[in-house]
């Protein structure tokens, strides 16, 4: 049986047969290849989703690659048969947001792939062929699937605009992270530093381009130019701006649970801190994540742990929870 996952309700899912929904005007149809599985599908599943960001029942899965089978009127043909990832927010385009090109601050309401759109976590996928973003021929499918995280560090880093030679750090030693060492590595910083919890991360840290590794219960250093914040951890922004030169700039992108440290205004007036927030990535960032995909800046493929049918959803669920240190990225395939 061709299968779709199918969350119905907090901790309530089934596999279910797949129907194709043939692409209508301005549709392209996606014949997915890989799904990626982050922290936020865990919260669909636990049902720790914020309210407004998630609809049930729903088909999971916003970091996917895939190829296109069949395109839609208004739809250029030369798109059949190309590789592809896409973005998730479907904003409306009409608003003077996304007239902006901030996509992701549309004022017509949230929607996204996967968390109240239809998912990849299913063999095929039918969105708007304007969200889609052409890979190589040549490009490894596999690796881009985690095109989506990567669009959101480069979000991050379109915003601080790293510059040669600076002091750059990062805390969270996640994908993100992982990410945003690769990205940072490339603008050729006079130090780069992450900061993570898991002291078994530090080699792979390192082999991205870190120049050191440190856990928080260390001493950090400070005087850092920029900081990227990805742990989205209680204590986690905080640990950020104490690394922070006076003036210095920092961005966040992780979502803590309530309860979470803030920022401390005080120290933010008299230090002059500069501080970006990122939640998803506009156009701009994917056309960027792509391009350098495209050029071998980065690498994915080192992160990806384990692989599994599209039916194993419980256990990939659990295994991205599992705190394990030999668990990295999860995938699914259809």
């Amino acid at each position: 049986m061709s299968c779709q996952v199918v969350v119905e309700a907090p901790g309530e899912h089934r596999l279910e047969e797949h129907t194709l929904r043939e692409p209508l005007a301005g549709e392209a149809l996606v014949r997915v290849h890989a799904v990626g599985i982050c922290g936020s599908d865990r919260e669909v599943y636990q049902g720790n989703r914020p309210e407004g960001y998630v609809r049930y029942p729903l088909i999971p899965g916003h970091e996917w690659s895939g190829t296109v089978e069949a395109v839609g009127a208004g739809v250029p043909s030369t798109l059949v048969g190309r590789k592809v990832v896409g973005e998730g927010f479907r904003n409306c385009q009409v608003c003077a947001r996304c007239h902006a090109g901030e996509t992701t601050l549309c004022t017509a309401g949230y929607e996204e792939t996967g968390f109240t759109q239809p998912g990849a976590m299913a063999p095929t996928l039918t969105l708007p062929a304007r969200l889609l973003h052409v890979l190589a021929d040549s490009a490894d499918l596999t690796a881009a699937a985690l095109l989506e995280p990567a669009a959101c560090v480069a979000a991050a880093l379109l915003k601080m605009k790293p510059v040669p030679g600076e002091r750059v750090a990062v805390v969270g030693a996640g994908t993100l992270g992982m990410f945003a060492v690769q990205f940072l590595k490339a603008s050729s910083p006079a130090e780069l530093l992450m900061v993570g919890t898991r002291p078994d991360r530090a080699e792979l840290s390192k082999a991205f381009g870190a120049d050191d590794f440190r856990t928080r219960n260390q001493e950090l250093p400070g005087d850092f130019d920029m900081v990227v914040e990805t742990a989205g951890s209680a204590s986690a922004a905080r640990t950020a701006t104490s690394l922070l030169r006076r003036g210095g700039r920092l961005v966040l992108t992780g979502i803590p649970a309530p309860g979470a440290l803030g920022l401390d205004p005080t120290d933010l007036v008299v230090r002059q801190l500069e501080v970006h927030a990122v939640f998803g990535a506009p156009p701009s960032a994917w056309a960027h994540a792509v391009r350098i995909f495209g050029a071998g800046v980065f690498d994915p493929l080192p992160l990806i742990t384990h692989e599994l049918p599209l039916h194993a959803f419980r256990e990939a669920i659990e295994l991205v929870g599992s705190g394990d240190p030999m668990v990295g990225k999860v995938l699914l395939r259809p």
